[in-house]
């Protein structure tokens, strides 16, 4: 059986999820905010985004494994490919009418690593308003339909991003860099890499969905991501099958900014 995604289906999926987000953007102002049975924010959007693409996954791709955040769907051990989608990262914001937000789709390996990601940030951008990130299995990493390269300057973390829940998890007191907060795991881990004096990144615990674009688009570049207790992230039956949260929170960067913000942002004493 032929395991490869051809560049026509690429190209048509790469197109479906740019459309979701300006489709998205293009609701903002009307969407309604409800509420989950976990008290998390979701939105008619979302619904709509995760139907749309899930549905063009299952035409196009019909063995690949399926993972999003609204819809629970069975899992092959066996599959070549899965995908994993978040419709929005940062409901939240997106809800309240922020620009911090991102339609975020991964693509993982069959031995469950994350190799490819497509994502849709219309409202956010570099210097310009949208980002769409491309990155195809074996390819070249497109930010806005260029290739992009990355900035030499990542392995002292002068700034980083963190989510909305940080200070609980960790010590700032030898921290005296700055710390920006945006309200999206993909943004914040994505703009590691593609902002220059973003150096790093603290994750705290979230779901696959929440990072694995992102952590694709670190791994091409170079970067990774690593739990703070000092072991290797990867892509567990927790995660993928049972949907749980990653635990601990996660540092992300290069080998030496991940080394630096286990020294300058260690545990607080109560997650040690």
């Amino acid at each position: 059986m032929n395991h490869t995604l051809s560049p026509e289906s690429l190209d048509n999926l790469a197109h479906l999820v740019r459309s979701c987000g300006r489709w998205a953007h293009a609701q903002q102002k009307e969407i309604t905010r409800t509420y989950k049975s976990d008290g998390t924010v979701v939105t008619e959007v979302d619904l709509e985004i995760s139907r749309r693409i899930i549905e063009h996954l299952q035409a196009n791709f019909p063995q690949a494994n399926i993972i999003s955040e609204e819809n629970p769907l069975p899992f092959d051990e066996e599959a070549a490919w899965t995908f994993i989608l978040d419709p929005i990262d940062g409901t939240d914001v997106y809800s309240q009418g922020m620009p911090c937000w991102a339609v975020a789709l991964a693509i993982l390996d069959n031995e469950r690593n994350p190799v490819g990601a497509l994502i849709s940030a219309p409202r956010w951008g570099i210097g310009e308003e949208e980002l769409f990130i491309r990155l195809d299995p074996g390819g070249v990493l497109l930010v806005n339909d260029q290739p992009f390269t990355l900035a030499e300057d990542k392995d002292l973390p002068h700034q980083i991003t963190m989510g909305s829940f940080g200070q609980r998890y960790f010590d700032f007191s030898r921290f005296e860099g700055k710390i920006r907060i945006f309200g999206s795991a993909i943004l914040h881990l994505l703009s590691a890499v593609i902002y220059p004096h973003v150096q790093g990144a603290l994750a705290q615990s979230c779901y696959a969905w929440d990072i694995a674009a992102a952590h694709a688009v670190l791994k091409h570049v170079g970067m990774d991501v690593e739990y703070i207790d000092g072991n290797p992230f990867h892509y567990s039956d927790r995660l993928l099958i049972e949907r749980k949260k990653f635990h601990p929170p996660l540092y992300a960067g290069t080998k030496a900014c991940i080394k630096e913000l286990g020294r300058l942002l260690p545990p607080d004493e109560r997650h040690r």
